[in-house]
């Protein structure tokens, strides 16, 4: 058993911790964790694929295990390994011995015989699973199923196990990772070079830098958010590609911007999530049903807003993941 293995397992289970307890949030507590770790290139994949898919799927992996507790509570740190566990065992098709003896490894001493154990068992199950309804054979909450089923029928189910792949990773050319559906979404914001741009929920600033490309011949972007913390993440993709984007801490509906003064807003809308579930394991286990018609309503205040900035004959785009 190599001790990169180990390691790997200790910092997906922190990371599934932190999620579970902290509402940290994935894409953003595995980078953390893996910049202040030494592990190489295949573990930092590894560890991602072990929280990410642990979190997507945490609802079938807790049917899976819960079949061989005898207690109901479970100390989250013993949860996370046996997620982990159990997602290598059942989803990853790796080997018992190496999924079982590495993660429980990984597990703080005084749990490791019960881990040892429980794991164990989900091995010797083996992968025939009488799952017992779709929503935990696909881990996804009650609601989200039902609400799919009803908007779009029989389409529904290749949706949700399609949302359950992991998301497509793209690298610009300027180093920056963004989700190719949103690199289309910023190219549609096709204006000339002298043009301005607001960006009027830019964070993290993949869409606005895309927009301003290369300094001395992309256009001028103003990258608002309403949250400094999230202002200062589209400040920081903007140094680290270079581009000229100007950060404002701004409440899109009210951004301070002299009225149809700028040649073209994108507004990519704060939404439910619920269409970017592949590379957000973690956004369906924090929506809820009543979220969606306030953010609805939020959506057309930022339309009415864009539309007040916008310059006549002019670009307003308008952007949903969902």
């Amino acid at each position: 058993m190599a001790d990169d293995g180990v390691a790997s397992r200790r910092l997906a289970i922190e990371a599934i911790e932190r999620i579970e307890t902290g509402g940290a949030y994935a894409n953003l507590v595995v980078p953390s964790l893996l910049g202040a770790s030494d592990l190489s290139d295949r573990d930092r994949g590894f560890v991602t694929e072990l929280v990410y898919g642990s979190t997507r799927m945490a609802r079938a992996l807790d049917f899976l295990f819960a079949r061989f507790l005898e207690r109901d509570e479970v100390e989250p740190r013993v949860r996370g390994a046996l997620r982990i566990g159990t997602y290598q065992l059942v989803f990853l098709g790796t080997p018992a011995h190496a999924a079982v003896d590495a993660t429980v490894a990984a597990t703080p001493k005084r749990a490791r015989g019960f881990v040892n154990a429980i794991l164990r068992r989900v091995a010797d199950a083996g992968s025939e699973i009488a799952w017992p309804n779709d929503p935990i054979r696909l881990s996804y909450p009650d609601w989200i199923v039902a609400l799919l089923l009803e908007d779009l029928g029989e389409r529904a189910m290749p949706v949700l196990e399609a949302m359950n792949e992991p998301a497509t990773v793209h690298t610009r050319p300027d180093g920056y990772r963004q989700d190719p559906a949103s690199a289309e979404v910023a190219a549609l914001v096709d204006v000339a070079p002298d043009s301005v741009v607001v960006d009027l929920c830019a964070a993290p600033g993949g869409k606005a830098t895309y927009i301003a490309g290369e300094p001395a011949t992309g256009p001028t972007v103003i990258g608002a958010d309403v949250h400094p913390h999230r202002a200062r993440l589209v400040a920081t993709a903007a140094r680290d590609t270079g581009t000229a984007v100007h950060p404002m801490v701004a409440d899109g509906r009210h951004a301070p911007v002299r009225a149809r003064s700028v040649d073209a807003v994108l507004i990519d809308a704060p939404c439910s999530g619920l269409g970017s579930l592949r590379r957000r394991p973690d956004a369906r286990w924090r929506i809820e049903p009543t979220d969606i018609e306030t953010l609805r309503e939020l959506q057309f205040d930022l339309v009415r807003a864009g539309c007040e900035l916008v310059r006549p004959g002019g670009l307003l785009v308008f952007s949903v993941c969902t």
